[in-house]
Parts: structure tokens; C-alpha cells; sequence
């Protein structure tokens, strides 16, 4: 009986061993969201600088006047217990604050030409942008040109 029992609790821990090695398939649900509906979250409006413009893809602006660099914003935030919007919301906003914060040590006072870039994958849109959303992160990745324009 007692060899039967040492069998047994080494097949059920070969098999918790086995469970454990399988392939663990995390959530990586990509989502292309509203950028105006972002940047309006009561959150947004409040850490937003107004004098800073954030341009995206090809939409029209002002002469610029100064380049001041190429620049990329990656940014993971902890996504448990938020909706996929709320987190991909926040993400954005903290992308957003990056370059806001770029543009402030720079000297200018734009940027423009910002496309979606996660996993360093162009995607450039003037509406939309993109966040993949798992069961405890979501991320945003954001590149840019940051320049002065002018008035």
C-alpha cells in the first residue's frame, strides 16, 4: 500500500509539474481609441499644458520654425480592476506627459507628427490611437517630432 501512495503523489506532482510548464497565453487585446476622447478626460484637461499642441499624423499646422528631435514615448500602466478604456486612457495621458515634458526641455512648443509606434510599428493616425490592454497592463507607445512653431 505504501510503495501504491508513493506512486500516486508522484504522477499528481508530475502532473502539477506539467500544468505549470504549459504555455501561458496572456491577454494582449489591442484596442484603437479615441485620441479627442483621451485627451477630454477630466485628468487630461487638468495636466495638459494648453499652450503645448499635440498634433497627430499628417493633420495641418502652423510654419514651424525650430526642430528640435524625433522622440518616442513608451509607457505601461497597471491596468488591474480598470475598465480596458480607463487604462488605455491613463496610458495615453502619461505618454502625452512625456512628450509635454520633452517639449518643455526642449524649448518648444509642439509636437507634431505623432503616430502610434508600439512594438516600433509606425501606425500614424489623426483620430485614433492604439493600446494593447492585458489582464494587468496596458501600454501606449507614441513618436514624435517635437518643434517650435509659429504663432
Amino acid at each position: 500500500m505504501k510503495n501504491g501512495l508513493n506512486v500516486l503523489k508522484i504522477v499528481l506532482c508530475g502532473l502539477m509539474l506539467a500544468a505549470l510548464a504549459a504555455p501561458v497565453h496572456a491577454r494582449d487585446t489591442v484596442h484603437m481609441l479615441s485620441i479627442q476622447a483621451a485627451m477630454n478626460t477630466p485628468e487630461a484637461q487638468q495636466r495638459l499644458d494648453p499652450s503645448i499642441r499635440f498634433i497627430f499624423a499628417d493633420a495641418p499646422h502652423g510654419r514651424v520654425t525650430a526642430e528640435h528631435g524625433n522622440f518616442v514615448s513608451n509607457k505601461k500602466t497597471n491596468a488591474f480592476g480598470k475598465s480596458d478604456q480607463d487604462a488605455c486612457n491613463w496610458v495615453m495621458l502619461s505618454a502625452l506627459l512625456t512628450f509635454q515634458d520633452r517639449v518643455r526641455a526642449e524649448g518648444g512648443n509642439a509636437v507634431i507628427n505623432i503616430e502610434n509606434f508600439y512594438q516600433q510599428n509606425p501606425n500614424p493616425s489623426r483620430t485614433e490611437f492604439e493600446c494593447h490592454a492585458g489582464a494587468i497592463m496596458a501600454g501606449v507607445a507614441l513618436r514624435g517630432d517635437v518643434v517650435t512653431l509659429a504663432d
